[in-house]
């Protein structure tokens, strides 16, 4: 009897003490938590976690998106999750075969866009940015006297609308107005461009219009036109989906700069993007070298 009740107590004992169930990170709580205790993300950020996906870029592994926010901000995230569930990957995969930013490339679309320099670059820099940032209009003045006039030849660049609303209130009005602008002369847009910047500091979102309208009737445009496409919003939907292309990028800030599709984020001072824009020429001209001998027949000669 006493030997029956050990056993009993041994039991429950053991019962007690088992190891707790192993977690999965396809349960969307589950894998949520834990990225919320990596980051030490706040109560206010709220996410939302996409069902899995078998991945392409690592196979063996499922894609799973997980779209964060807060305060009118947001960020999607990718993490690869082993078939077992126990193990998460973030950052990025690359095939050596392959650019190391085609993802990038592939997702940047700069057809019908506000642009300046010659379509035969070698260098392309597409820039996300906002009318409003302080940092913005530092790297618009970069890209507006340095890089146009030292790049003329190899640098075309690419403006992306990317208005941060709860930071910025006449962002996007200003975003709708640049693209009214550019629809109506491409290249005004680029005037709009400077003096947006320019008058940063003296526009606020009671005097926006006023102030647009004085410029438009300075430069000689057709005021009643650019009126009904503003009143109309007509221009929304261009604005939205550059806004959603910068966040499948990841661009969380302004300015955020795709050189040939490595990402640069934040106001880079002209001497460090001065020698970036460099070194992708080098290694363009490189790159085109090399593709060039990779055809080549040498035949031997006979020696005289």
């Amino acid at each position: 009897m006493k030997t029956a009740t050990l056993l009993l107590a041994s039991l429950s004992v053991f019962a007690q003490t088992k190891p707790p169930a192993e977690k999965s990170a396809f349960d969307k709580a589950t894998i949520e938590a834990y990225l919320r205790n990596v980051e030490l993300y706040l109560p206010v950020v709220t996410a939302k976690v996409d069902d899995a996906k078998p991945s392409k870029d690592l196979p063996g592994f499922f894609d799973v998106t997980v779209h964060w926010s807060a305060n009118g901000f947001t960020k999607d995230e990718l993490v690869y999750v082993s078939k077992d569930g126990h193990q998460i990957v973030r950052g990025d995969v690359y095939d050596i075969n392959k650019n190391p930013f085609q993802a990038s490339l592939d997702k940047l679309k700069t057809e019908n866009q506000p642009s300046f320099g010659p379509a035969t670059a070698q260098a392309t820099l597409v820039v996300f940015e906002d009318f409003q940032c302080p940092m913005c209009k530092e790297e618009a003045a970069v890209l507006r006297q340095n890089v146009a006039t030292a790049f003329k030849d190899k640098v075309r660049v690419y403006f992306k609308d990317y208005p941060m609303e709860s930071m910025h209130p006449w962002a996007k009005p200003a975003a709708l107005a640049g693209r009214c602008v550019f629809k109506q002369n491409p290249a005004s847009f680029w005037d709009f461009f400077d003096w947006a910047y320019e008058n940063q500091g003296a526009i606020g979102l009671d005097n926006f219009n006023s102030k647009f309208q004085s410029f438009s009737t300075e430069k000689g445009m057709d005021g009643v036109q650019l009126g009904r496409c503003i009143e109309s919003k007509s221009t929304e939907a261009e604005v939205a989906r550059e806004s959603d292309e910068g966040r499948a990028l990841g661009v969380d800030a302004t300015p955020t700069m795709f050189l040939n599709g490595r990402k640069l984020v934040g106001m880079v001072p002209w001497d460090n993007l001065q020698a970036l824009i460099t070194l992708e020429l080098e290694h363009q001209a490189k790159a085109a070298e090399s593709a060039d001998k990779c055809c080549e027949i040498t035949l031997p000669k006979i020696k005289q």
